[in-house]
């Protein structure tokens, strides 16, 4: 089973139990259903964890946590996921949001030279707001649809193939 595969990569329960952030959550961390590997909390940990992590916001894998919780999909998974967002991977990614806005929202693409600087994001950020949030609610709402579709597809898949084999071979034993 895919199963395996993630299990390499997952923290502990107790190392996410322990880590002060979350000890917000307080007791419903505690519930097993978090922790399962199975194809929908799987499937619906991609989702929660690509919607979030195409939100331009702070804190992604704490919102990430808190929606795992609240729908009961993988919370490891969940919080990993929303690591695609990092310092290397932002600026295309909220670049490819901005134009997918402007095409959305229909305004021309504006050419801007980013500066980390408080004016700069107080003048061109008024400018661009609309499309760049615009683009960044349609792609993480596409991005979680065509996660949650292809994991459970891909999970279906290999749990129907290793079974098919697994009667075959029961078969030629005989």
């Amino acid at each position: 089973m895919p199963r395996k595969f993630f299990q390499r990569f997952l923290p502990k329960p107790q190392t996410i139990k322990e880590n002060k952030l979350l000890q917000i959550f307080g007791d419903w961390l505690h519930k097993p259903n978090l922790w399962h590997l199975n194809r929908r909390s799987v499937a619906g940990a991609f989702a929660v964890g690509l919607f979030f992590a195409w939100m331009p916001i702070p804190f992604q894998m704490l919102l990430a946590a808190g929606a795992a919780i609240w729908i009961g999909t993988n919370l490891p998974l969940s919080i990993s996921i929303v690591w695609l967002t990092n310092p290397i991977t932002i600026p295309p990614m909220f670049y490819f949001a901005y134009v997918v806005g402007t095409w959305i929202v229909g305004e021309p693409v504006t050419d801007f030279n980013f500066e980390l600087t408080f004016d700069w994001l107080l003048n061109e950020l008024s400018a661009i707001w609309k499309p760049f949030l615009v683009g960044c609610l349609t792609l993480a709402i596409s991005s979680s649809l065509i996660g949650y579709v292809t994991i459970s597809g891909l999970w279906r898949y290999l749990v129907v193939t290793r079974r098919s084999s697994r009667l075959n071979r029961k078969k030629y034993k005989k």
